[in-house]
C-alpha cells in the first residue's frame, strides 16, 4: 500500500515521505495512529505543506543548535505542575508534552517533544530532574525541571 507519512516513523521515514508498506502495516499501525495518510493525488499535492510544517519545527543547523542549547541551558524555573497525592506521588507520570509545555510557560525555545529522552523509569514522583534534549546529532542539551503538586 502507498502511503504519505505525516510523522517520522523510525525505519521507515520522515514527515510527507512517499512509502510502500505491507497493508497490514498500514491498517493496523499506520493508518490508526495518524501516522500516515493514503498516498491519492489529491493528498500528493499536500506532500510540500506537510514538509514546510516539519521544516518550521526543525532545528536548522549546527549554529541554530547551538543556540538553543544556550536558551535551554539558561532555564533554571521550569516546573512541571501535575495533580499528586499527599504522599508527592503522580496521578500517572510526566510526559514529553508536559516538560515542553512547561519550557513554552517560561519563555523557553519551542522543543520538538521527540527530541526529548526521558529517564528508562518513568517520572513519577515530584522533586527535582534533568532530561537530555537531541537537538542535533551532534548537540544535546540538559533540561533541569522540578515536578510540582498542582
Amino acid at each position: 500500500m502507498k502511503l504519505i507519512l505525516t510523522a517520522a516513523v523510525e525505519n521507515l521515514g520522515d514527515a510527507g515521505d512517499v512509502v510502500e508498506v505491507r497493508d497490514g502495516y498500514a491498517r493496523n499501525y499506520l493508518l490508526p495512529r495518524s501516522l500516515a495518510i493514503q498516498a491519492t493525488r489529491g493528498a500528493l499535492k499536500q506532500i510540500d505543506g506537510i514538509k514546510r510544517a516539519q521544516e518550521a519545527r526543525a532545528i536548522r543547523d549546527l549554529d541554530h543548535a547551538r543556540e538553543v542549547r544556550e536558551q535551554v541551558d539558561k532555564l533554571d524555573n521550569v516546573k512541571v505542575s501535575v495533580r499528586t497525592s499527599d504522599k508527592g506521588k503522580l496521578f500517572g507520570s510526566v510526559k514529553r508534552d508536559d516538560i515542553v509545555d512547561a519550557v513554552r510557560a517560561v519563555g523557553g525555545p519551542a522543543l520538538d517533544k521527540r527530541a526529548i529522552e526521558l529517564p528508562k523509569t518513568m517520572i513519577k514522583t515530584t522533586g527535582k530532574y534533568t532530561v537530555r534534549v537531541q537537538l542535533h546529532p551532534d548537540i544535546a542539551a540538559n533540561l533541569n525541571f522540578e515536578v510540582v503538586a498542582a
